[in-house]
């Protein structure tokens, strides 16, 4: 752990003037990227039944494919984002992200073949890389240190609405399926071949409200900076908190900018300090996806039924994780600036791993219904306070200024790698290792990401992105994580 200390100037309090009703409205409209990326990511889990059958999928690598393919687009914008953010600012991409997930839905709702889905899957994937990369970033830049986790929270609470509007949606527009239907029954039922379709197009109409939304949002600060444009960031700085705050923060960024080594940024992101945070970034990314709760929403279908409900029954079921996910994310909106990041994630990845374990014994003992729905909600309400929205506001405030963006495209394309291999590897693995033995696995890396977040997690909350950069950099030595602590500006 990293003990911090705060800057010169950091410790005068003038949260007071901040102009919180800007920044939560700019914020907000950053964070619909997320909304998209939770219906777009999870509307698969409800038409998965339906497209199956209408593509003849009947074979665990074929239907791995279909459920994983976007995330092949999702590496390709993750990979893309830090470069072309770098170079064109965090603002001017979400607005082409935003057109290519109207566009994107429309072309999976029409496609008729498997071939055609793919590929419009895979496009739909590559907006959700750009922006789950930008979006927490940007976010981040606007935001003043006593507001940040609430504000880069605001993403993860966008995705999981988008995740509860598009099980909601799948479970609206579904009509019921008789017990016991054939897969012939199913095919030729509205669901299998329009109900489906319907259920992907809907998206354009939320990726709509995001364009206009692009328009009306600031450009970072801070990316104005880096880029020499001090008077564009200075009027930003100054929308957003006043003419006191945005000269305090120009001049915690000319001090950051000057403690920073020449050199360059392969260079920078190779030395032994970066390299430390760097490995934590990468970590936890991979961490958020390898903890496994995102195959509950993906193969929700399997899961529920593995545990004896019929297909109307499991897309309520889903609607309730919905739910679940979003009310924890409103509790962890609540508090990760008034405990911490280190405590929430601790917390929240401890859980997972007893939960898993149980539910594993649950699975080879054989036990269906009420108990195995209450721990597979249990689970999500861990994740959705821990490694949902922590995993997103760490990796947006642990790097510097001139490398954030190539430090965050990293890491973010580890996490677009792991939820690859993951949402791939599902079916193989519970073929191979039965449900219990999966959710053994994912106990398992839990517990190891415990482990590591344990001795190399330090807590963040509190300061100025220019105050967390100076301190790693400077790799100071582990204290009471509770010391110097203040509100910064």
């Amino acid at each position: 752990m990293i003990a911090f200390i705060p800057t010169s100037g950091a410790s005068v309090d003038r949260n007071g003037s901040f102009r919180s009703a800007y920044v939560w409205l700019a914020a907000a409209a950053g964070a619909l990227g997320g909304l998209l990326f939770g219906y777009d990511w999870v509307v698969i889990g409800g038409a998965k039944p339906f497209y199956e059958r209408y593509f003849q999928l009947n074979s665990p690598s074929l239907e791995g494919w279909a459920m994983s393919c976007a995330l092949i687009g999702c590496l390709i914008g993750a990979v893309s984002s830090g470069g072309l953010s770098n170079r064109f600012g965090r603002k001017r991409l979400l607005t082409p992200a935003a057109l290519v997930f109207a566009i994107s839905s429309l072309g999976t709702g029409l496609a008729a073949h498997f071939g055609s889905f793919v590929a419009w899957r895979m496009l739909g994937g590559s907006a959700i890389g750009l922006a789950s990369g930008i979006s927490p970033m940007y976010i981040a830049e606007i935001s003043p240190a006593h507001l940040r986790g609430r504000l880069v929270s605001l993403n993860q609470l966008a995705i999981v609405f988008g995740i509860l509007l598009a099980q909601v949606v799948n479970w609206l527009i579904a009509r019921p399926v008789p017990p016991g239907a054939t897969a012939h029954e199913i095919l030729v039922s509205w669901n299998g071949q329009w109900g489906w379709r319907w259920m992907f197009a809907v998206t354009v109409i939320p990726s709509i409200l995001f364009l206009v939304a692009t328009f009306l949002v600031p450009e970072s600060p801070r990316w104005l900076a880096a880029k020499g444009r001090n008077q564009q960031a200075l009027q930003v700085l100054e929308r957003l908190g006043g003419r006191a705050y945005a000269q305090q923060v120009m001049r915690d960024f000319a001090a950051a900018s000057l403690a920073q080594p020449q050199c360059s940024v392969l260079r920078e992101l190779s030395s032994p300090g970066m390299a430390r945070v760097l490995l934590l970034g990468v970590v936890l990314a991979v961490l958020q996806q390898w903890c496994g709760i995102n195959v509950i929403f993906n193969y929700a279908q399997e899961i529920f039924a593995a545990a004896g409900y019929q297909v109307s029954d499991i897309l309520f079921n889903i609607v309730v994780t919905g739910a679940v996910n979003l009310v924890f994310t409103l509790v962890a909106l609540a508090a990760i600036d008034r405990y911490g990041r280190r405590f929430l994630l601790l917390t929240g990845v401890s859980g997972l791993v007893v939960i898993y374990t149980v539910l594993g014994a649950f699975y080879r003992l054989h036990l269906q219904g009420k108990p195995m729905l209450a721990l597979v909600l249990a689970a999500i309400a861990c994740y959705a306070m821990s490694l949902a929205p922590a995993t997103w506001v760490v990796i947006a405030e642990i790097f510097p200024n001139r490398v954030r963006s190539s430090a965050v495209s990293i890491a973010i394309t580890a996490l677009w790698t792991a939820c690859f291999l993951l949402t791939y590897t599902f079916p193989l693995l519970n073929a191979a290792l039965g449900a219990a033995g999966t959710f053994w696995t994912y106990a398992a890396v839990c517990l190891a990401g415990l482990l590591f977040l344990y001795f190399r997690l330090p807590e963040t909350r509190g300061k100025t992105l220019e105050e967390i950069e100076i301190n790693l950099r400077m790799g100071k030595a582990p204290e009471n994580e509770h010391a110097h602590r203040t509100q910064g500006i």
